[in-house]
């Protein structure tokens, strides 16, 4: 489930070099050189999130801002500008702008920025159930670990999810077998070890945070490390 970032940019190199970082993050990048490219890519691709340099060729990245969100675009936006006044950033951020980033940047700031607007944006996303850095859409039936997409069997997909509806709660295996297996596999206890440990490698294949856990003699929860 790699998200999508649309950067228009008209410095080129500045812009390669903003592309090749995120890509490195493993998110999946669009550049345009400048304004009216930008805003017809933002339109017709739908990317999950905006990078704007303020001053474009032909439409600026205020204009973009505007026009998008008078047409209900509730894409976020991050805009990038030299223009460091307060009355600048009162002004993007009234264009619709979600966040700022003054030119110089570190990339660390600009690549914290981008996390933590797209978060906050599945978090609020109905379709999504989220724990830590775990994600389940509902509706796409893709799962990802951070920016790394999870392919799940069907079971598999719906006993994470079941265990995402019920975060930090213990769920017996009577409960688990009854809801996935039946009353007939009540007393075969082992078959939910076996998706639980699939599950598992699955999730800690590129992160060993573990979030799936045993309580023993009782069943499973879905919690933080400790």
């Amino acid at each position: 489930m790699s998200d999508r970032i649309l950067l228009v940019e008209d410095d080129p190199k500045l812009a390669k070099f903003i592309e090749s970082e995120l890509t490195l993050e493993r998110y999946h990048v669009t550049v345009a050189p400048n304004g009216l490219d930008g805003l017809t890519i933002a339109r017709d691709a739908q990317p999950h999130l905006l990078i704007l340099d303020w001053m474009l060729p032909g439409i600026s990245g205020l204009d973009i801002c505007l026009r998008l969100r008078s047409t209900g675009v509730q894409v976020p936006i991050i805009m990038l500008t030299a223009k460091d006044e307060v009355p600048d950033r009162v002004t993007g951020l009234n264009a619709g702008a979600d966040d700022y980033v003054t030119k110089p940047f570190s990339m660390e700031e600009l690549l914290a920025r981008v996390k933590a607007r797209l978060h906050r944006t599945q978090a609020n996303d109905p379709d999504n159930l989220q724990f830590e850095d775990l994600v389940l859409n509902g509706l796409t039936h893709e799962v990802c670990r951070g920016n790394q997409l999870i392919e799940l069997t069907a079971k598999e997909f719906n006993l994470l999810e079941f265990m995402l509806q019920n975060p930090r709660q213990v769920i017996t295996n009577d409960r688990i077998l009854a809801k996935f297996w039946g009353c007939d596999f009540i007393s075969e206890s082992k078959i939910i070890e076996v998706y639980i440990r699939a599950l598992r490698i699955k999730l800690e294949a590129s992160n060993s945070k573990r979030l799936l856990h045993t309580v023993r003699g009782f069943g499973y929860v879905l919690r933080e490390q400790r």
